[in-house]
């Protein structure tokens, strides 16, 4: 069996490459640089298209939590691209990922110098994970057989709310850390501030508006079901970071 990982040059899938070696036939694609060509939808037809043609005994694709239902931004381009797999006939396995537990620790050297997380969760919980986690389960799905037509919805076992988050930044690096919610215009202003660009900066900020509101709350245990052990949690992946 040849398994082929796409993007294998990106954080998610360094990781799962490493958790399938050892396996007999394993191939690792990346899109050039300049092949950037608009949305993500339309590269993604063209994905699934070339996958038709050469007849592939499986398409695994990683999904967002709740995809079919989830508000935030960057969930219709993932329901569309579920949708064209399915509608490919070719069999499938759609891991609809929570949000990785890195994307909260990109400048934590600056949250740390100022003491302060910012966002517009409010008391919305996310059910963060790992990308190894992510991508441990990656590797069990495409390597064992059972996995076919099935959609799992990937998360840690404990969600957490980003007060939460940075009191555990605050005990782990032994520094006053508080969370500050701001409304979701504030926020975005804010971001682009910092240099984010505008557009990017509108849709993390509308993105923790619906966080806000529950939509990563989302606990099932199918992460720590397929990678045979509990997921990573906030205070061990804490732990691993250095200042």
């Amino acid at each position: 069996m040849t398994i082929t990982v796409t993007g294998a040059t990106g954080h998610l899938g360094k990781l799962i490459l490493a958790e399938l070696k050892g396996h007999d036939d394993v191939r690792g694609v990346a899109r050039r640089p300049e092949a950037v060509d608009g949305e993500a939808r339309y590269q993604h037809r063209a994905v699934v298209e070339a996958a038709v043609a050469a007849k592939v005994g499986r398409i695994i694709y990683t999904s967002i939590t709740r995809a079919d239902t989830n508000p935030i931004p960057i969930s219709p381009d993932h329901k569309a691209t579920e949708d064209l797999i399915q509608a490919s006939g070719l069999p499938y396995t759609f891991l609809r990922n929570n949000w990785y537990l890195e994307n909260y620790t990109g400048n934590l050297a600056g949250t740390l110098e100022h003491g302060v997380v910012l966002g517009s969760a409010g008391d919305g919980r996310i059910a963060g994970a790992t990308r190894a986690d992510f991508a441990a389960a990656a590797a069990v799905v495409a390597s064992r057989d059972g996995h076919e037509n099935r959609i799992y919805e990937l998360g840690g076992d404990r969600a957490f709310t980003m007060t939460e988050f940075a009191a555990a930044l605050a005990e782990r690096f032994q520094t006053p850390v508080s969370y500050r919610d701001l409304p979701v215009d504030d926020y975005a202003n804010a971001l682009a501030g910092f240099g984010v660009p505008a557009g990017f900066a509108a849709l993390l900020a509308q993105s923790d508006g619906e966080i806000s509101k529950g939509a990563l709350d989302v606990v099932t245990g199918d992460l720590s079901g397929l990678i045979g052990r509990p997921t990573t949690s906030l205070e061990e992946f804490l732990a691993g970071l250095e200042r």
